[in-house]
């Protein structure tokens, strides 16, 4: 049994859907070596999240960002958290619905998605600065 674990500090990004799967592959070439395992990819913050989905048409992140923005508006009155700004407290909110992890199957030295799978950074803040990531590999 391998196991290798990296931390990646990931650039600040604008408020959206980002696809992060090459970042994330290029900070852990060992699984390379791996026939079969578990990749898992947690972030360390409380105000962007992580997903895997669509990545071939930007127009699926561009929605994503439309959804939320309206499942989870800015300037509710009933907010109480809102020390940073109006985009506070849904962040956390957006971050809750969304996860701060992934799993993705290791096989053949490959990460096993579908055809039309990537993992997104979901940055929630105007300004959420850079963001860390947390990779964990493991299997044989």
């Amino acid at each position: 049994m391998q196991i290798h674990q990296q931390i990646l500090r990931l650039r600040e990004r604008k408020r959206g859907f980002h696809l992060i799967t090459a970042e994330v592959l290029q900070a852990i070439p060992q699984i390379a070596t791996m026939r079969v395992g578990v990749m898992q990819v947690f972030i360390q913050h409380t105000s962007a999240s992580l997903t895997i989905n669509e990545n071939a048409d930007p127009t699926v992140r561009q929605d994503f960002e439309m959804y939320f923005n309206k499942a989870v508006p800015e300037n509710d009155p009933d907010y109480r958290h809102d020390d940073e700004g109006s985009d506070d407290m849904p962040a956390h909110l957006k971050a809750a619905m969304l996860g701060s992890s992934v799993m993705v199957p290791i096989r053949n030295g490959r990460p096993a998605f579908g055809t039309w799978q990537g993992i997104y950074l979901c940055e929630h803040r105007n300004y959420g600065g850079s963001r860390d990531l947390v990779i964990t590999a493991w299997g044989e």
